[in-house]
């Protein structure tokens, strides 16, 4: 068996592959598996997106690249992070783990952050209970690839009633011809414990695929907030799944940025299974050139008391196009829930398309559920009355832009996370 591609992937190479990362011999067999469900599995089915010709498989997963300090990134590279003195960090060049840093209080408390296949020796078992449990190989064929080829990727674990003042980074940096990354993060945050975790997605000059996961574990009481930022670069086809699974009165917050300016799948997802769970999502995204993008978020309530809230936001530019898709799920049982989701879109530009799907699905009557929806363009009046007081009119879409954003981004309750979202989509109006 080997993957459909000018790049060989077959038992052999991914054997060699996972043996030179001396990684132990449950997650071989996992690729090994994973290897064998990729011609047998369809695409996943992406609500009014025909993904059939995007590219999946033609691209180079791996490379040789050394490790390097802080300093000798490349400044628009280095820009995404933050507090550097200070913060945890890990940085992936193409497919390896280039720089980690974990300040030692939070190393003498118990807590973990390293690259996922290092963690894998380390943690076995600890690693082996929770890896491609919510996202599973066998979901679909973007899965199987993923759960056969990825590389690098975030290990974060914090122990019981460990509270993290202040957020671990990571930096996911593709450059290169036909290159793919595909970084698997695992996060379990134990019982009443507390963090907060930023992956940046980074992709310039001819870069082709990014396949992420993301798997998180809030356990009881804990708190948890994820934000990502993608960034590829027109040629990508960028690929994020979120998954998270919440425990008893925890708080799973997701904060996503959709920036990237090829071919998107966003897929998020919460499943809030016990009591007085609470999940939200923040997210925004800027098409621009001739991006397509699908953006789905799903909000799962088996729980009684749960609490869910979408609220998303999506402006296409030139003949960008973007279908947003929220789900709220209230399942039989879970009494007394609350989901709530909000998802509207701008086109700035005749060409410029985009959709609100929301869907309410509720089997229990002891619930409150809500959803507003709306898409539209450009007020001319609003543009005509700003470009009458000698406001250009680039000058004059940003200002409406950023006020149509505002509603999300305000919430987003770090300062640097607001403010790097800002300086990427004005990025977009230089470019």
């Amino acid at each position: 068996m080997s993957v459909e591609t000018p790049y060989q992937f077959d038992r052999q190479v991914i054997t060699q592959l996972s043996q030179g990362l001396q990684e132990p011999d449950w997650l071989l067999n996992s690729r090994l598996e994973a290897l064998e469900l990729i011609s047998k599995l369809p695409l996943p089915k992406v609500q009014q997106t025909n993904i059939q010709g995007w590219n999946f498989t033609n691209f180079k997963p791996y490379s040789e690249e050394k490790a390097i300090q802080l300093h000798e990134l490349p400044e628009n590279v280095k820009s995404y992070l933050f507090d550097e003195d200070n913060g945890n960090i890990l940085v992936q060049k193409n497919s390896n783990v280039v720089f980690t840093k974990l300040q030692d209080e939070w190393a003498q408390k118990g807590v973990i952050f390293k690259d996922l296949s290092k963690a894998s020796q380390e943690h076995g078992d600890l690693v082996q209970q929770y890896f491609m449990t919510q996202m599973k190989k066998d979901d679909h064929r973007l899965a199987a690839i993923h759960a056969t080829l990825w590389s690098g990727g975030v290990f974060l674990y914090v122990p019981k009633n460990v509270e993290v003042s202040v957020p671990f980074q990571s930096l996911f940096w593709a450059t290169g011809e036909n290159v793919g990354v595909l970084p698997h993060i695992l996060i379990v945050a134990e019982e009443n414990s507390r963090i907060e975790f930023v992956a940046n997605y980074l992709g310039e000059n001819q870069v082709t695929l990014n396949n992420s996961v993301i798997e998180v574990f809030v356990g009881q009481n804990a708190q948890v907030r994820v934000a990502t930022i993608n960034n590829l670069s027109e040629s990508a086809v960028d690929v994020t799944y979120r998954h998270a699974h919440v425990g008893r009165d925890g708080k799973m917050e997701w904060i996503i940025g959709d920036l990237s300016e090829g071919r998107i799948i966003s897929d998020n997802s919460s499943k809030l299974q016990d009591q007085g769970g609470i999940a939200t999502v923040k997210a925004v995204a800027l098409g621009v050139g001739k991006m397509r993008a699908n953006i789905t978020s799903n909000m799962d309530h088996w729980g009684t008391y749960t609490e869910s809230d979408i609220q998303v936001r999506s402006v296409m530019k030139d003949e960008a196009s973007s279908i947003l898709n929220s789900i709220t799920t209230i399942e039989k049982g879970a009494s007394k829930a609350d989901g709530q989701q909000s998802g509207k879109v701008l086109m700035l530009n005749p060409k410029a398309r985009g959709d609100a799907n929301p869907i309410l699905l509720i089997d229990e009557n002891d619930v409150t559920a809500g959803h507003a929806a709306s898409v539209g363009r450009i007020d001319p009046i609003q543009l005509y009355y700003l470009m009458s007081r000698g406001v250009t009119k680039e000058e004059a879409e940003k200002l409406i832009i950023f006020g149509f954003l505002d509603a999300v981004i305000s919430e987003i309750p770090s300062e640097s996370l607001r403010k790097n979202i800002i300086r990427v989509i004005e990025g977009k109006f230089q470019s």
